[in-house]
C-alpha cells in the first residue's frame, strides 16, 4: 500500500469545502467603466466616517473596515449582491472584502483606492 499524502497549496483547500473565502479584484478604471452603468450593485467604501465624509464616490455607502467583523453588517443583508469595495489606497479594501467574503458574501469585487478615482466626488 502507498503512503496517502494532502497537498496544501499557498491557501487552496481541498475541491468540495465551501470555507474558501473568495473575492474578485479590479482596476478603479474598470470599477469607473461599471459606475457608468446603472446596475443592481452597492459600492462600500471601507474607510472611516470622517475619510467618507471628505468624499466619496456618487452612491456610495460607509461601512469601516474596522466595523466588519463577525456578524453580517445589516446594510448588506443580501449576501449575493453584488458589492464592489474600495477604500483609500487598496489595503483596507483587500481585508475588507477578505471578511465579508469569509461572512459568505458571494459577489465581491475589490477595486483598489479612491487615490486612482477619476471620476467625480461626493461630499
Amino acid at each position: 500500500m502507498g503512503i496517502m499524502t494532502s497537498i496544501f497549496i499557498a491557501g487552496k483547500l481541498p475541491e468540495g469545502d465551501k470555507k474558501v473565502s473568495e473575492y474578485t479584484s479590479i482596476t478603479m478604471k474598470e470599477a469607473k467603466e461599471v459606475f457608468a452603468e446603472n446596475g443592481d450593485y452597492i459600492i462600500l467604501d471601507v474607510r472611516r466616517a470622517d475619510e467618507f465624509a471628505a468624499g466619496h464616490i456618487p452612491g456610495a455607502i460607509n461601512i469601516a473596515n474596522e466595523d466588519i467583523g463577525a456578524a453580517e453588517p445589516e446594510e448588506l443583508p443580501n449576501k449575493d449582491q453584488t458589492i464592489y469595495v474600495y477604500c483609500r489606497s487598496g489595503s483596507r479594501s483587500k481585508q475588507a472584502s477578505a471578511k465579508l467574503a469569509a461572512l459568505g458574501y458571494t459577489n465581491i469585487v475589490e477595486c483598489g483606492g479612491i487615490l486612482d478615482w477619476t471620476g467625480e466626488v461626493e461630499k
